[in-house]
């Protein structure tokens, strides 16, 4: 039996590192009881390691299993009386047009006169959302491809970073006691199990068929919400599991930063930060102004409205015992809003070329 070429062992190595570390960051974390344990002490490890030039890497079928496992864990938060908490939504689903142009517009002023990016390059990295898409698009428009993806991972990083620890000490959220995280249960029985498998592997199928947005998450989540809502199962992943997907996507939000240099990633970091500052300012007046309009948890408005990923703000939600499925609804509507109107802004703002 011949051995496997050299890269496929390095890649193996970088992969055994990457969630090494991110397993022991991940479990100090807990062990200190700190807010969204493995999924922050995943990332931090990881983004340490990164820095120090250490080759770590997540493999992308990996990740996208945990996203699969995360949408039906976030479909079991669509309860039954959900078609009537929606019809009270739609003074913040609206008002997330006014908050992606603010956003938007205040990003694009600070990235171009204070941060010196070109203009392809602002306008996609100012985007409050849509990290893939963004950089396909902002590539193709003559954009710096890989400041744009650093751009917003390191927002995804920071406001994944700050919103837990803002609920530990100024909005009363305590950590379980146990080291794994409370949701779901330790026993789950056969038929539910049958349940969500079939709920995740069909939902990723017809979401690639229907090419829905984030169809890896969105997909198993329909499902998963319709069979709940349903009343056809009321079982969740178990907690063994989801820790297992918080310690994956830490890992790849903090693997993201290997193989580029130290500076460009602090530079990028420092630019970021007030970059993030900016949109959270942005976010907690909307969450001020839109919770009591709406009769809504202002807690719920605000991470429904946080900048970060849909997957990582949808695990942020899970733990902190927020309305999941209305934080999850709102960031899905952001990224389509996002991915649908931002080129189709770009291309009618450009100035047009002189007549011949």
């Amino acid at each position: 039996m011949s051995s496997p070429p050299p890269f496929q062992l390095s890649q193996i190595r970088a992969y055994a590192l990457s969630l090494g570390i991110g397993i022991v960051g991940g479990a100090i974390f807990a062990y200190f009881r700190l807010p969204l344990a493995w999924m922050i002490g995943a990332m931090c490890a990881n983004t340490a390691a990164s820095m120090l030039g250490w080759d770590v890497k997540v493999p992308r079928q990996l990740r996208a299993l945990m996203i699969v496992v995360l949408g039906v864990l976030l479909g079991a938060s669509f309860t039954p009386d959900l078609p009537g908490r929606v019809a009270t939504w739609w003074p913040t689903m609206l008002a997330l047009f006014a908050y992606v142009g603010l956003g938007t517009a205040l990003l694009f002023v600070y990235f171009t006169r204070l941060c010196g990016y070109d203009t392809a390059t602002a306008y996609f990295a100012s985007s409050p959302g849509g990290l893939n898409e963004m950089v396909m698009v902002g590539g193709a428009m003559g954009g710096d491809e890989r400041l744009i993806a650093l751009t917003h991972a390191c927002r995804v990083l920071l406001v994944v970073m700050v919103i837990p620890f803002y609920f530990r000490f100024f909005g009363g959220y305590t950590p379980p006691a146990s080291m794994l995280p409370a949701i779901g249960g330790g026993e789950i029985s056969l038929d539910d199990a049958g349940i969500l498998i079939v709920c995740g592997v069909v939902g990723v199928v017809a979401g690639r068929l229907l090419r829905l947005p984030a169809y890896a998450m969105l997909g198993p989540m329909v499902l998963s919400a319709a069979a709940h809502m349903s009343g056809l199962s009321e079982a969740k992943p178990p907690a063994l599991l989801v820790a297992v997907a918080q310690v994956v996507l830490g890992c790849a939000i903090g693997a993201r930063f290997a193989g580029t240099s130290v500076r460009l990633v602090r530079d990028a970091m420092l630019m970021s930060v007030g970059a993030t500052l900016v949109l959270m300012a942005i976010t907690v007046a909307f969450s001020l102004t839109l919770a009591p309009l709406a009769q809504l948890s202002q807690d719920d408005v605000l991470l429904a409205f946080s900048p970060g990923g849909l997957a990582e703000m949808s695990l942020v939600a899970i733990a902190l015992h927020s309305d999941a499925a209305f934080v999850a609804a709102h960031h899905i509507a952001r990224i389509l809003i996002v991915i649908t109107c931002a080129p189709i802004v770009f291309k009618l703002s450009r100035p047009r070329p002189p007549p011949h």
